[in-house]
């Protein structure tokens, strides 16, 4: 999801932070693009729009124009396919992630519940680069090269 500023109608990136303990103290690098995985063989976009809703806790406006952003491998080897829409989150909008279990700490034989996403945030472009993961990065510029010539008063 991307916005326009409100006075100098720059672009904002809609970012999340990924939950859970391997990522409390992490900041710079560790938010991405809402995301997940794909079944073999599933409609990209259709999970696209299941992932959002299930990272951030409402369902993306279904009127909204879904952008094709590209792909992206990341270190780890996962190809992450991106979209993205033009929106906003509601004023009182409060989040609402999916959670995952984790034994915690390690070998503890305690199962505790984590979000997958502990924080969900829009940036101003600069700001986003810095803050996501540095294999998302061209995702963003390839976001704001289509934004931009599709609207060049963005």
């Amino acid at each position: 999801m991307f916005r326009r500023g409100s006075e100098d109608r720059e672009i904002e990136i809609l970012l999340v932070h990924p939950g859970g303990p391997f990522f409390t103290n992490k900041d710079a690098g560790s938010w991405t693009m809402p995301k997940g995985e794909a079944a073999p063989g599933e409609d990209l976009l259709a999970r696209a729009r299941i992932e959002f809703e299930e990272e951030i806790g409402i369902a993306p406006d279904a009127a909204a124009h879904w952008i094709a952003v590209g792909s992206v491998k990341q270190k780890g080897g996962k190809t992450v396919h991106a979209w993205a829409f033009e929106g906003d989150l509601p004023k009182d909008f409060q989040l609402r992630s999916n959670l995952f279990r984790l034994e915690w700490p390690p070998l503890s034989g305690r199962i505790t519940m984590f979000p997958e996403v502990d924080r969900a945030a829009f940036f101003p472009i600069e700001e986003a680069l810095d803050k996501i993961n540095p294999a998302q990065r061209s995702l963003v510029a390839r976001l704001l090269a289509i934004v931009t010539t599709a609207n060049p008063a963005a």
